[in-house]
């Protein structure tokens, strides 16, 4: 009696694609075996060793109109089983209807929803001028360096001939939908201090932990001034400030000995409004502050700060808002607070909405017993067909004409 969109949502789901060693051949197996069921074209482009990215094509009546394209990745990220009432790969539904499983949230349920709405679609005999894209992508819990962002740089992205872009957002909570029309830039540095060494019985003056210490006290005295800065305006999101954590900490050889050299890890989030350049010579100043010898590096930079418009003049936009006004959907503008694969399909020059319909329910992504409602994923998929079919049907544009 199980609807048949839940079935094949839940055998997804049981696909391991966890890492370090994410079952990316059984997941591309099976997405192609739906996209062939449904009649799309398949593709597999090989971006690098052990890393595919399935597209599955819907041709439109007119292809040379810029398509719509569906982004959803296929890794998921660990579990610590214990903390789990059921089993991460079984796709358990309890009594209520809620399915229980690593990916059910993120984002496992987007792909089968893009794909179900197709479905939906075509039995409906409907048929659109422009081309619809799906794209499976991997490693995008790891940063998408060997997946998406290799991906745009390859003549098979271009040769998509991209308009618009959907990709995952985030459950929400309460009865409104958020929608993610950017993002924060992820920078991850690492800061070096070297000092004076020296027994550990004596007090020995310049040395590294000392130098650190300044470092520390400058960097988390930052983060409490954003950190109230959210906590004292109801009108700001996380994505909306620079969030700043302290992640690693390096040093020391042995309990008696003064070591000279220590090293912090820090993990900055930074929303677009903020100038990347002033932002990083606070950083140098920080450091300065603490001393000589004290010196930084990136480990992760990300300088775009592209946003997709949310102007009702904008024709995708229009399209997408219209969809939700007439389904009665409220709507929560945001700036994604972490990081999707979205940054690099903007920064390619496409706009892009990071947008998960799942409302009413707890944000669980990367946490333990993540779970979808069955009736919630099934929403999902009415609502992506009816967005596809406004986006996919918005007239041609200027440049297209």
């Amino acid at each position: 009696s199980e609807n048949p969109s839940v079935t094949l949502f839940r055998e997804y789901l049981r696909i391991d694609t966890v890492h370090p060693k994410p079952d990316y051949d059984a997941a591309v197996r099976f997405l192609e075996r739906v996209g062939t069921d449904l009649g799309l074209a398949c593709q597999k482009v090989e971006v690098c060793q052990g890393r595919v990215v399935l597209i599955l094509t819907w041709q439109g009546t007119n292809p040379r109109l810029r398509s719509i394209l569906l982004n959803s990745h296929t890794d998921v990220v660990p579990v610590f089983e214990e903390h789990w009432t059921y089993p991460p790969f079984e796709a358990v539904k309890d009594s209520q209807g809620n399915i229980y499983a690593r990916g059910a949230q993120d984002m496992k349920c987007v792909s089968i929803q893009y794909l179900e709405a197709i479905r939906r679609l075509k039995t409906e005999g409907k048929s659109f001028a422009r081309t619809i894209h799906l794209t499976f992508v991997p490693d995008e819990e790891v940063g998408g360096h060997k997946g998406m962002e290799m991906f745009v740089q390859r003549p098979e992205f271009k040769a998509l001939n991209v308009g618009f872009a959907m990709d995952e957002g985030l459950a929400s909570p309460s009865d409104t939908f958020s929608v993610f029309y950017g993002e924060r830039s992820p920078w991850w540095i690492k800061v070096k201090c070297m000092g004076s060494p020296g027994h550990g019985s004596r007090f020995i003056s310049n040395t590294a932990a000392e130098k650190m210490h300044k470092v520390i006290n400058s960097f988390l005295a930052f983060r409490e001034s954003e950190k109230q800065r959210l906590k004292s305006d109801s009108s700001l999101t996380l994505g909306d400030v620079t969030s700043l954590n302290m992640t690693m900490l390096e040093g020391g050889v042995s309990f008696n000995v003064v070591p000279s050299e220590m090293a912090a890890g820090f993990d900055i989030r930074i929303p677009p409004t903020v100038d990347l350049k002033a932002f990083e010579e606070q950083v140098a100043t920080w450091c300065r502050g603490a001393g000589d010898g004290v010196t930084y590096e990136f480990h992760q930079k990300c300088m775009d700060q592209h946003i997709t418009s949310t102007e009702e003049s904008d024709p995708w936009w229009k399209a997408f808002s219209g969809v939700c006004r007439d389904m009665k959907l409220q709507l929560k503008l945001e700036i994604f607070p972490a990081a999707t694969d979205s940054r690099y399909i903007r920064a390619a020059g496409h706009p892009a909405i990071g947008f998960s319909p799942m409302n009413r329910t707890p944000v669980l992504l990367h946490d333990h017993n993540e779970f979808l409602n069955e009736q919630v994923f099934l929403r999902g998929i009415e609502i992506y067909a009816c967005l596809l079919t406004a986006l996919a049907s918005v007239p041609p544009l200027p440049a297209e004409r």
